[in-house]
């Protein structure tokens, strides 16, 4: 599954528990598969990235095998097999995540004796 955050980054989010190698292939990476994603314990495999706005094509390769993303935005069918879509909106960050990013700030930064 793919998550866009309030803070617009991407979470790719795929279950393979057997898999010893997941990546992320897409338009985006003019489908290398160079963005390894890092397994997150129980079989679940996790990557979180940042695209600019735009639509893309992509799909999960689990140990050289290709996986669509049924709960992306779409899927579409290629010579291939299926292709996931992802559509990253424009971001705009709201006068509240401004706030808490301001507030987060002015922590104090606890300092070791």
């Amino acid at each position: 599954m793919v998550n866009i955050r309030e803070d617009g980054r991407i979470e790719f989010k795929f279950y393979r528990p057997n898999a010893s190698d997941v990546r992320v292939a897409g338009d985006f990476d003019k489908w290398a598969g160079r963005t390894a994603m890092r397994s997150a314990g129980r079989g679940w495999w996790i990557l979180d990235a940042e695209l600019p706005p735009g639509e893309y094509r992509f799909c999960y390769r689990a140990d050289g095998q290709k996986y669509a993303d049924y709960a992306a935005f779409g899927v579409e069918a290629t010579v291939d097999g299926w292709n996931s879509v992802l559509i990253v909106p424009e971001f705009e960050a709201t006068a509240m995540q401004i706030e808490d990013q301001t507030e987060q700030s002015l922590e104090p930064v606890r300092i070791a004796a």
